[in-house]
């Protein structure tokens, strides 16, 4: 698929590890199952779909969980997944290093655009330290009424995200 007139592609979904799926032999996004889609296929973006993929993107954000996990402990930070959208063409990853709460996530990936639409000259890792920031002085996670339940200040909320490659770029 040819993905090069995208600066930015995104991917909000989930991660998966190698034997996360029973045949699972590397890391791979879970997209919309084939039944529910009407298509082929097994609904899975492996490393071996994304290497053929045709990117000139300023930057993938893959927001799921573990997307910078490698096979096994030990791994470099791009391995997998990283490193597969590296070799299509991206200059830049946003990744996340462990499992990730889905409304904090959305919240802050959100936040990280907001903030470099409102400023186009504010570097990604600028931009995605603001958006940490802002969650840590947040008020977490609100029910229906407004009503925090929970802060997003303990680590695990902010904390698993990464850049890789250039983190300079805007």
């Amino acid at each position: 698929m040819d993905l090069s007139r995208f600066r930015i592609v995104a991917f909000a979904t989930h991660g998966l590890l190698p034997g996360d799926l029973e045949g699972l032999t590397q890391p791979a996004l879970a997209l919309t199952a084939p039944a529910i889609a009407g298509v082929e296929g097994d609904g899975l973006l492996t490393l071996e779909k994304i290497l053929p993929l045709r990117l000139d993107a300023d930057w993938v954000v893959l927001s799921a969980c573990n997307t910078a996990a490698g096979a096994g402990a030990g791994a470099e930070a791009a391995s997998g997944l990283g490193r597969a959208f590296f070799y299509a063409g991206t200059r830049a990853l946003l990744v996340t290093n462990w499992s990730v709460h889905s409304a904090s996530a959305r919240e802050l990936i959100s936040d990280l655009f907001r903030r470099q639409s409102a400023e186009p000259q504010l570097a990604r890792a600028e931009a995605l330290r603001q958006a940490m920031m802002a969650m840590l002085d947040g008020p977490g996670f609100v029910d229906e009424t407004g009503k925090t339940l929970f802060t997003y200040a303990h680590p695990l909320f902010w904390a698993p995200y990464s850049i890789l490659g250039d983190g300079g770029g805007n």
